[in-house]
């Protein structure tokens, strides 16, 4: 399945797509930026609230990246669907993500499910589950 980046601004394209969280019959909708430095899939923590999950209870974890601080996070299994095809993942939920931005799909979790192709050129990305 082949997405479209998204303009974030003028002149600016990022690989954001939409996916979907399922957890005990809850689930949620949510654009996600894919992110090949991302270890894990990190999502803010209001949707761990909306899948019902108590996000504090999860396994922590701290996350830094370019700005090198460490930032909690709380790991809990879940499901998540891109394009028609599902799996159980475990997803990181943040209690401090900045508002406004994207969550990120990274290795596990993300790359090591899905063939993931970068067309920069044509402004889109392509996603087709592994074969299992």
């Amino acid at each position: 399945m082949k997405f479209r980046y998204k303009k974030i601004a003028p002149g600016i394209l990022r690989p954001v797509i939409p996916i979907e969280l399922f957890y005990e019959g809850k689930h949620v909708r949510y654009e996600a930026l894919i992110d090949s430095g991302a270890d894990i899939a990190l999502m803010p923590a209001e949707l761990g609230d909306i899948l019902g999950l108590h996000v504090r209870s999860g396994t922590k974890g701290v996350v830094g990246g370019i700005t090198g601080g460490g930032l909690p996070y709380y790991r809990h299994p879940v499901a998540i669907r891109i394009g028609g095809w599902a799996h159980n993942v475990e997803v990181g939920f943040m209690p401090d993500m900045p508002p406004f931005g994207y969550g990120v799909l990274g290795q596990r979790g993300f790359f090591d499910l899905w063939k993931v192709l970068f067309d920069g050129r044509a402004g889109e990305v392509e996603i087709r589950p592994y074969l299992r």
